[in-house]
């Protein structure tokens, strides 16, 4: 079975026992959340696709933890121009555990 929600303005596959790291969401370590954005549920070949959600589906999991990706580095630079500019990002996640869907 899995199913395909949505979350964080992105959409994920799920199925259950997976492990996934989503956008942040504000929730300790330990504690249960349910997503209500349900677009698609599937369970041997058979297909649910909601207009745009399906009606009364859910999937419930298991924060793990709060966590930063690693830094991506951003470099510009203009040849001839000794023009160089340096930055870099890390950003934040959740990491969940899915543990049923409904």
């Amino acid at each position: 079975m899995y199913a395909v929600i949505k979350t964080g303005g992105k959409q994920y596959r799920v199925a259950p026992g997976q492990a996934i790291k989503v956008e942040t969401i504000e929730a300790e370590p330990g504690t249960e959340v349910t997503f209500d954005q349900v677009l698609a549920v599937g369970n041997d070949g058979d297909v649910r696709v909601g207009t745009p959600l399906v009606a009364g589906a859910s999937v419930k999991a298991t924060v793990l933890r709060q966590g930063r990706h690693p830094k991506v580095t951003i470099f510009k630079m203009r040849r001839r121009k000794h023009f160089q500019k340096h930055a870099g990002h890390r950003q934040n996640f959740t990491e969940i555990r899915i543990d049923s869907i409904a």
